[in-house]
């Protein structure tokens, strides 16, 4: 039986994460295979939707190496041995993420879509970030990142229909990735809060990433659709636009869950979606990736 989210456990320097105690992530070691018959747009046979998912895929090599080493610097200031053994779960499995994107991208862009340009300004931007951010909010970027993943995982692919409407050779991709940003949605935050991190900074750089994660995103759909002589496709447009906004309005109904991190009292976990990863891994995942 699951431990209630609500359960707290102690932490370094008197921090009290609400984790569940005991709940450590699971690092899989999947190997995917591409079909080369996969569909050109393997999401509901759509351009918008399966360009914007390439450009989410292209930002995660670079992305989940920066998320990795702004926790690794924290490593050796945690002290709890259940935070420690999150950490190295935490960067097992963003390590085989970032593996199996570029595996994912690189298919990808043997096929067309030009993914390696994005992941090369990814990669710029990140390194941007290590120059010109402190340690500290470098880590506040990973935390807030990791929540609006955490969101998209939990209340986008886990909760609606996207994965059944993707070809289901590429869909397992997707929710495996999705189950262990649940998994570990919390590692970074409570390696945040432990060492002290600032309130301030927590905030604020989530104000920084909430601009800047629509606009790269979008930027890099409208320039995908551009190559892919897609931009002027008006019908995917506006069926992508009603899905994230309309109906069902998969983005719009993220808000209310987004806005709860610039409260004081927020944590990942008050939002216990075990229930979903369960049912997840059981219609997506092999026996041979749950160990």
């Amino acid at each position: 039986m699951n431990a209630p989210a609500t359960q707290i456990k102690k932490s370094t320097r008197g921090y009290r994460s609400a984790t569940p105690p005991g709940l450590v992530p699971e690092v899989r070691s999947p190997d995917f295979e591409f079909p080369e018959d996969l569909p050109k747009y393997w999401w509901d046979n759509d351009p918008v939707k399966t360009l914007l998912l390439g450009a989410l895929s292209a930002s995660f090599p670079p992305g989940e190496k920066f998320f990795i080493d702004s926790v690794r610097h924290y490593q050796d200031q945690i002290t709890d041995p259940e935070l420690k053994k999150a950490i190295r779960a935490f960067i097992g499995q963003e390590a085989h993420h970032s593996k199996e994107h570029k595996l994912m991208n690189g298919f990808l862009e043997e096929r067309g879509v030009g993914l390696g340009r994005l992941e090369r300004e990814v990669q710029w931007f990140m390194n941007k970030l290590r120059r010109n951010f402190t340690p500290e909010r470098q880590l506040a970027h990973t935390v807030a990142v990791e929540h609006f993943t955490a969101l998209m995982a939990e209340e986008f692919l886990l909760k609606f229909d996207a994965l059944e409407e993707m070809d289901p050779r590429i869909a397992p991709v997707w929710a495996w990735h999705a189950i262990e940003e649940s998994e570990h949605k919390a590692v970074a935050f409570d390696v945040y809060k432990s060492i002290g991190g600032s309130e301030f900074i927590r905030v604020t750089e989530m104000m920084v990433v909430s601009v800047i994660f629509p606009f790269f995103s979008t930027l890099h759909v409208i320039q995908l659709m551009k190559e892919d002589g897609q931009l002027g496709n008006l019908k995917s447009w506006a069926g992508a636009f009603n899905y994230m906004w309309g109906k069902p309005g998969v983005f719009r109904k993220l808000i209310p869950s987004y806005l709860k991190y610039y409260s004081p009292n927020f944590h990942p976990w008050n939002n216990d979606a075990r229930d979903l990863v369960e049912k997840a891994k059981k219609r997506w995942l092999a026996a041979s990736l749950q160990g």
